[in-house]
């Protein structure tokens, strides 16, 4: 008769390591149970968030392994976060949750004084007309190409340490976040004016638009208009 449950070892490492005890959990999982499955139940508990699970990598039994991998008992299932102190993408479209802790810890450093966050959330209400849901998409490959000009610029030109910006797209429900920038900067006044400044450009430059579901309707959102100096834009 095939057991119902198998028993594993599950470690972390890094910057994950205090998820779990010192050495390691053992845990008891369906039969059959893949990796994808056990980091989804990981997920789920909140021993360790969308974004730390998203640029991990897995092994089993001290071999990478992919997300269709089924365990079996006895099998030691390591969660690891990029070596050498890597971080995430400082400039990212993303399809899923924005994980600010994630982002904001990337790019802090010991030289950092300051980290300025902008969390745009969607609201319930627009004008006073109920919001059901919004449905955000994008020219992607020049709206990355944007967003990475603009992350440079606005380091150049407030002297800051590091930006990050991610956007989301896709649909997203109220309270969720649709864009974060983050900036770290050795002192706070340069954090403040270079954040202000990424999220004000962005809405203007970056070719990103959203639809509105009301209670009673739909539209796009009204951009802003397109800053004049921008070439094609004008008579």
């Amino acid at each position: 008769m095939r057991p119902s449950n198998v028993r594993i070892k599950i470690l972390s490492f890094g910057s994950l390591r205090n998820a779990l005890p010192e050495g390691g959990a053992w845990r008891d999982v369906p039969a059959g149970e893949t990796v994808a499955g056990l980091l989804s139940s990981l997920r789920e508990e909140g021993l360790f968030n969308e974004g730390a699970l998203r640029t991990a990598a897995v092994a089993v039994n001290h071999e990478y392994a992919d997300s269709s991998r089924a365990l079996h008992n006895g099998d030691e299932v390591a969660i690891l976060p990029p070596v050498s102190g890597g971080s995430p993408e400082p400039v990212q479209l993303v399809r899923e949750s924005i994980e600010a802790d994630g982002i904001v810890s990337g790019i802090k450093a010991g030289c950092d004084g300051a980290v300025c966050v902008f969390d745009g959330i969607v609201r319930d209400n627009t004008r006073g007309r109920k919001t059901l849901h919004l449905d955000y998409e994008a020219y992607e490959e020049m709206a990355l190409k944007q967003m990475h000009a603009l992350r440079n610029e606005a380091i150049e030109r407030f002297g800051v340490h590091e930006v990050a910006i991610v956007h989301r797209l896709g649909r997203l429900l109220v309270g969720e976040t649709s864009v974060l920038i983050a900036v770290a900067s050795a002192h706070r006044a340069a954090a403040f004016e270079a954040c202000r400044y990424v999220i004000d450009t962005l809405k203007k430059t970056v070719p990103i638009w959203k639809r509105e579901q009301f209670v009673d309707g739909a539209v796009w959102a009204d951009g802003e208009p397109f800053p004049e100096t921008l070439p094609g834009v004008g008579p």
